[in-house]
């Protein structure tokens, strides 16, 4: 894994409260960001007012960096869950981290493509079946110990596009199944391959 660090040298982080704007949709990019710590909820506003969680980025992160590079209007907005330091990175900055450490040009590649893959996935699976999207979602979260993750059935349904109910069921229906258990704002993930055969079956 590449060190962005190296992309913020002689640079101070900023500090974020839990639920402050960190950026807004439709808003001109002149920074992209590197979360040095906390997490942030990364999500779509519909012209009806409704809110769909995108991702939620981890200490490590880069946010905010696709719109930064094609130049156009950012099409997420971003607000911190908890206490967070930041890096904030502008054009001048990248350019002279290009030319201090040129090794990160690669990595830096792979990740834009990486982003790009994850809002296809996006797209697509805004079409498919409760029980495919739920799956999906599970299987592209950083697992902690125990092969579990953080997360409400509330939080789930607003990254997929599914009513907290709707989540609560399809949840229900593969613990039955044995791919997952679930814990106190939490899921485990039993059996990874059963969960991405039913997550990718035709």
């Amino acid at each position: 894994m590449a060190d962005w660090t190296l992309l913020a040298e002689g640079r101070s982080p900023r500090k974020y409260r839990i639920g402050q704007l960190i950026y807004l949709q439709g808003t001109r990019p002149e920074c992209f960001y590197y979360l040095i710590s906390g997490s942030v909820r990364s999500f779509i506003s519909s012209s009806a007012g409704e809110e769909r969680v995108l991702t939620i980025h981890r200490a490590g992160d880069l946010m905010g960096e696709a719109s930064f590079f094609d130049g156009c209007p950012r099409v997420t907005s971003a607000t911190a869950l908890e206490d967070c330091r930041i890096l904030t990175i502008d054009r001048p900055q990248l350019d002279a981290a290009f030319q201090r450490h040129p090794e990160l040009a690669l990595p830096m590649l792979q990740h834009l493509a990486r982003t790009v893959r994850m809002l296809s996935d996006h797209v697509e699976s805004s079409s498919l079946p409760a029980q495919q999207r739920v799956a999906r979602w599970l299987l592209a979260q950083p697992l902690g110990e125990g092969g579990a993750l953080k997360a409400t059935h509330e939080g789930i349904g607003q990254a997929v596009g599914l009513s907290r109910v709707t989540v609560s069921r399809v949840l229900g229906e593969l613990s039955c199944l044995g791919l997952t258990a679930l814990g106190y704002r939490s899921v485990a993930v039993l059996n990874r391959a059963g969960l991405e055969a039913l997550a990718f079956e035709a």
